[in-house]
């Protein structure tokens, strides 16, 4: 009986909250789990819009940074709480071979390839299916990417599923095929504030990524070559510390840099990070299937986007993206993204969000 008045409490609701210039109708899906905590996802740009979760005193907030409406998503914005794809991170140059054809693939980040590129999938719109099951709720969202898209080739049916449980847990599962060999790194970028969006900055949070090593980067944020170890470096973050603590030695203005997590050898999902924020005692555990995670400490956000009257400013959200490595197409040394027809891209990332005390002590 307890089970079935969970699953009962559990609730599912769409809504179309208006329409591309094209259009197409955009929907808002609304997931309630049986504890109360709620997701929004709408289907431009497969978007996580709110995830509301209560700190250790039951005040509720929304810990994602979001805009106001449709219309601001649609005029541009930082990928907040987007999906992005074909490729997560940059390709250098826009260029990259595959089975001995060179691709050019649209630039927007300079010279280079940025997070899909001009119009990556963060701005299409996704079919949405809701699916219902025990001890769950969620919503599947699927696009297909017609070849020569941004420069990519193969059509790529892509998928990303949003489940929310009962044990306040965000869950995404990433899936794709192809038709033709091409290059395949999704994720999710969510900016968080578990202070509440719009609170202030992120610099207080204590924060702990399970890597030893990350990539370094020159100045257009591109990979040099091999992983270096973290010790005695400000990157490192294998025991909790307070994310502005050493940030102003960090080149840049802040953290960009992608981490290469401890994974043992067979892994598949395994914990990323784990991120604290002391006053209202909201944390929020990251495990995934993806061999490392980009740390970005929204260093451009300069009050241009806002929600109500709170406008957005350096530092005040922080990005985990778990994904493969940056430019993996120009560099054969790192784990391979290339998916050829018949296979399977299938990655999962799971964000488990509590209230309490923090679990261990801050460096």
């Amino acid at each position: 009986m307890a089970s079935y008045e969970r699953a009962m409490k559990m609730s599912i609701e769409r809504e179309t909250i208006g329409k591309t210039p094209d259009g197409v109708e955009v929907e808002m899906y609304t997931l309630t789990n049986a504890g109360g905590m709620k997701l929004r996802i709408m289907t431009y740009g497969a978007t996580i819009t709110s995830v509301e979760l209560p700190d250790r005193r039951g005040k509720v907030d929304n810990v994602t940074l979001h805009l106001d409406s449709l219309g601001d998503y649609q005029a541009g914005h930082p990928f907040f709480g987007s999906i992005v794809g074909r490729y997560a991170d940059q390709i250098a140059k826009g260029r990259f071979t595959l089975d001995g054809v060179e691709h050019t693939l649209t630039t927007n980040n300079g010279p280079n390839h940025m997070h899909g590129g001009r119009k990556g999938f963060d701005k299409v719109i996704w079919e949405a299916e809701a699916i219902r099951r025990s001890d769950s709720v969620g919503v599947a969202l699927t696009y297909l990417s017609p070849e020569g898209e941004e420069g990519y080739p193969g059509n790529l049916t892509a998928r990303a599923t949003y489940t929310l449980t009962n044990a306040d847990e965000l869950q995404i599962e990433y899936a794709a095929e192809t038709d033709k060999a091409t290059h395949v790194n999704l994720t999710n970028h969510a900016y968080w504030n578990l202070a509440g969006a719009g609170s202030g900055d992120v610099l207080g949070h204590e924060l702990m990524i399970n890597a030893d090593r990350y990539l370094p980067a020159d100045e257009e944020q591109l990979p040099l070559g091999e992983p270096e170890s973290v010790v005695d470096t400000p990157m490192d973050f294998t025991k909790p510390r307070r994310i502005g603590s050493r940030i102003g030695q960090v080149e840049g203005g802040g953290y960009d840099h992608y981490y290469v997590l401890n994974k043992k050898e067979g892994e598949a999902l395994s914990l990323a990070a784990r991120v604290f924020e002391p006053n209202s005692g909201r944390a929020m555990e990251i495990y995934t299937t993806q061999p490392g995670v980009q740390l970005y400490t929204a260093n451009f956000l300069n009050g241009r986007f806002k929600a109500g009257r709170v406008a957005y400013g350096k530092h005040h959200g922080l990005c985990l993206e778990t994904q493969h490595y940056p430019d993996s197409p120009n560099h054969p040394e790192y784990p391979s993204t290339v998916l050829r027809p018949g296979d399977i891209y299938n990655q999962v990332t799971i964000h488990k969000f509590y209230a309490g005390q923090r679990r261990e002590p801050v460096a």
